[in-house]
């Protein structure tokens, strides 16, 4: 691995726990979100020798959920490492999905699970295999404003939980007015362009006048996935490079490396590089190179959400974490909800978050 001096890579304290399974079971998760959109997940659950592991495919197309392909999982891997190199050569669609990100995201499933019970079948907990102390998570509300945009959700947060950070998704229909009341609160720590995607409902295509005025209007926030290929847009961040930071572009370390210019911050999605081991290496080039980060989620409906809350607590606890409860993400403002920063939570063995 490029980028600096590295001695012992992270993935080492879990790439030769053996593991044995003997067979597994899919759960379909679903939520109505709105009345446009229904999440759909499924939980895949590997067990073997008096031992289960979970993890969770956060792919976004439902219909891919409705009849997964079974796939000859049982055996006895002599490491998770060849466990994985098999899963990176398997057909885990029955036609390739939509979107390339799926296969990475249904991997991660199975990889996710897959060390969750290698260390349970240890006796061994994440944190032990790592030689790494979780500590107290923070984590910001990501949300749009609505259409119109408006102040109130954010105040309606604010006022439940004082001192709650928000990641927003600024649309073309932001004007200055709502930005200064934004400010205002002092709770904006990120804006996300959304200007990397493409063929979804969240893109957002560059738009330069809106670009400049979340830029200008949010000194101190990070400006995620801006589309840089749109000169214009490009221009209206040229003097706000040192906070652009990068989330949908981002699934290896080559592509930290392809990125026009070294970034101070990335958003870490576990799911995105589909292997633990892709995603061990990305943590430990962005430490090799000065490279902070944030942990950021796709939506999960089941224990993925507090798997990337764990990583978090382990790689990026004091920053500006999209993993924020699942009650922060499916619906109005509510009382009862854990504040941030979440406390660590580690189950006893395995790649798994207790819940509260």
């Amino acid at each position: 691995m490029s980028g600096g001096s590295h001695v012992l890579r992270t993935y080492e304290g879990v790439a030769a726990l053996p593991i044995e399974i003997e067979d597994y079971e899919l759960e379909r998760l679903e939520l109505a979100v709105s009345s446009g959109f229904t999440r759909v997940t499924t939980v895949v659950h590997l067990r073997g020798g008096g031992e289960e592991g979970v993890g969770e495919d956060v792919t976004y197309a439902a219909a891919e959920h409705d009849a997964p392909p079974r796939i000859p999982l049982a055996g006895a891997y002599g490491s998770l490492a060849e466990l994985s190199t098999w899963l990176g050569g398997s057909e885990l669609f029955r036609d390739p999905p939509e979107h390339a990100a799926f296969s990475s995201y249904r991997r991660w499933a199975y990889e996710s699970a897959a060390l969750d019970l290698a260390l349970k079948q240890a006796g061994r907990s994440l944190t032990d295999a790592l030689a790494r102390a979780p500590r107290p998570v923070r984590f910001v509300v990501s949300m749009r404003l609505g259409d119109p945009p408006s102040l109130e959700p954010v105040l309606r947060w604010l006022e439940l939980y004082p001192g709650l950070g928000f990641k927003l998704d600024p649309t073309p229909d932001w004007d200055s007015k709502l930005v200064a009341e934004l400010v205002a609160t002092g709770a904006v720590e990120s804006v996300d362009l959304k200007g990397a995607y493409r063929g979804t409902v969240v893109d957002n295509p560059a738009d330069p006048g809106l670009y400049r005025l979340v830029a200008e209007g949010f000194p101190n926030a990070w400006i995620e996935d801006p589309d840089l290929s749109d000169s214009a847009a490009a221009r209206a961040l040229d003097d706000h490079r040192a906070r652009i930071t990068w989330d949908a572009p981002i699934h290896s370390v080559a592509d930290i490396e392809a990125l026009p210019f070294p970034p101070r911050m990335l958003n870490v999605k576990p799911s995105r590089f589909g292997s633990v081991e892709a995603l061990l290496d990305a943590y430990d080039y962005c430490q090799a190179n000065g490279i902070r980060t944030y942990g950021g989620g796709q939506f999960e409906l089941g224990p993925g959400r507090g798997q990337i809350q764990y990583l978090a607590s382990l790689f990026s606890p004091n920053e500006p974490n999209d993993v924020a409860p699942g009650g922060f993400n499916s619906g109005a403002a509510r009382a009862g909800l854990p504040a941030s920063p979440l406390e660590p939570r580690p189950a006893p063995a395995g790649f798994r978050w207790v819940e509260a």
